[in-house]
C-alpha cells in the first residue's frame, strides 16, 4: 500500500505542489505509520515470516481507516465520495472472481519469482484466500495478475488504491491552496 502514497508524491510534485508542508500536518502521521507497518510486513513476507499474515485483511481496513483523518480534517468530502465508489468497485470485482473461483484468489506470479517474494512453497505455508492461478482459474482478468517484485495485485486492489492515491493527492492540493492564501495575507 506504498504504491498510492509514493504516486501521489510524485504526481503532486509534477502539479507543482510542494510536498513539505503536508508532514508539519499531523493528520498525515497516522497514515504514514500504517504505510510503514505494511512495509515491515512486506519485509516479513520476504523472509518467510508469515506470522501476520493472517491480519493482513484487518490491517488493510485499519490503513484505509487512516485516511478518515485527513478526509475530515481538510473537508475532502467529494475526494472521499469518489475514493469510496472506487472501494466499492474495487470490493465488487474481488469478490466476483474470489465467488468464482470457489471462495479464493487466485496469483499469478512472475516477477515476484525473480525477486523472491513468492517462493513455490508460499501458498503451501501461508493457507489464506490466496491460490496459486492455473488454466482453469475464471476470471483470470480480475485475479491478481499485476506483479510488481513485492507485491501482486488485481485490477480490484488497484482501485481500491487509488481511493489512497485521491485522498492523499488532494491533501496536498488544499494545503497548498491554503498556503498560498496565508503568504498572499
Amino acid at each position: 500500500m506504498i504504491e498510492p502514497i509514493l504516486l501521489a508524491l510524485i504526481f503532486a510534485k509534477i502539479k507543482g505542489y510542494k510536498i513539505k508542508p503536508l508532514f508539519k500536518s499531523w493528520a498525515i502521521y497516522p497514515v504514514l505509520i500504517f504505510a510503514i507497518l505494511y512495509v515491515i510486513l512486506e519485509v516479513m513476507i520476504f523472509n518467510n515470516n508469515y506470522t501476520f499474515i493472517k491480519y493482513t485483511s484487518i490491517f488493510h481496513y485499519l490503513y484505509l481507516l487512516t485516511f478518515i483523518i485527513l478526509v475530515i480534517k481538510y473537508k475532502l468530502n467529494i475526494s472521499a465520495i469518489i475514493g469510496s465508489i472506487l472501494i466499492i468497485i474495487g470490493s465488487i470485482l474481488n469478490n466476483i472472481v474470489i465467488a468464482a473461483n470457489n471462495g479464493k484468489m487466485p496469483v499469478f506470479p512472475t516477477l515476484s519469482y525473480l525477486t523472491g517474494y513468492v517462493k513455490s512453497d508460499s501458498f503451501m505455508k501461508v493457507k489464506d484466500i490466496h491460490i496459486l492461478g492455473s488454466g482453469v482459474t475464471k476470471f483470470k482478468f480480475l485475479a491478481d495478475i499485476i506483479d510488481v517484485g513485492y507485491c501482486i495485485m488485481s485490477i480490484g486492489d488497484i482501485c481500491i488504491r487509488g481511493f489512497a492515491f485521491i485522498i492523499l493527492f488532494n491533501t496536498i492540493k488544499i494545503i497548498n491552496q491554503r498556503k498560498e492564501i496565508l503568504d498572499i495575507k
